[in-house]
């Protein structure tokens, strides 16, 4: 397991690796957030944002969502996978957040994951990129995997990944490590080709190093 210290010197170097790590979803306010969210389980962000435009120019509010016809959405939403889930999430998820919170998406972790297909991970982001408040590390497959190889966690399930990293890293570094993970996954840390030879980081990676 790795220390504070060799952390936040992985972070450091990453961050000057990935200058611009920012979230790849597009989105004008807390609701479209979560929609996309939801949108990108098993789906790239570049598909979810070749689709939110349509989607969002006819149902981007709570309230045109929850009286959307659920075939509708399912038209609109069918490139990103698993769009009969998706579609009706979606609409459950608006008639909550109207019916419960007054048509505003909630600022709480606690409050979020009680909405239709918002979980834990989705929580994460959506606390972090629509509300600019970090409360924990979002475990995708690209957080799994490199906190797996680098050694920060030796657990599977996300949850218990997460706690590993939130005990491992400072709160003044979660902004970045959720951002800085998904873009090392994609640029080095590949799931299927790892340039792991070239990797900024692979001095401090236990995978590397074995």
């Amino acid at each position: 397991m790795k220390n504070k210290k060799e952390a936040i010197k992985i972070i450091e170097i990453l961050k000057k690796t990935y200058p611009d790590a920012t979230c790849s979803l597009d989105f004008k306010n807390p609701f479209q957030m979560m929609i996309a969210v939801m949108l990108s389980a098993q789906c790239t962000d570049e598909r979810v944002n070749k689709t939110t435009p349509e989607l969002f120019s006819k149902f981007g509010t709570p309230e045109k969502m929850a009286n959307a016809l659920l075939e509708d959405i399912e038209k609109i939403i069918h490139p990103c996978g698993f769009y009969k889930n998706k579609a009706k999430n979606a609409i459950s998820a608006s008639k909550v957040i109207i019916e419960k919170y007054n048509g505003e998406v909630p600022c709480s972790i606690e409050e979020l994951i009680t909405i239709p297909g918002v979980g834990r991970k989705s929580a994460n982001v959506i606390m972090l990129e629509a509300f600019n408040k970090p409360c924990g590390i979002a475990v995708d497959t690209h957080a799994k995997r490199i906190s797996n190889k680098m050694g920060f966690s030796k657990e599977t399930e996300p949850s218990k990944i997460e706690q590993d990293l939130i005990k491992t890293f400072p709160h003044e570094y979660f902004y970045d490590v959720n951002h800085l993970f998904v873009w090392h996954g994609r640029n080095f840390c590949d799931a299927r080709k790892p340039d792991c030879q070239n990797c900024p980081v692979n001095k401090y990676c236990d995978e590397y190093k074995k």
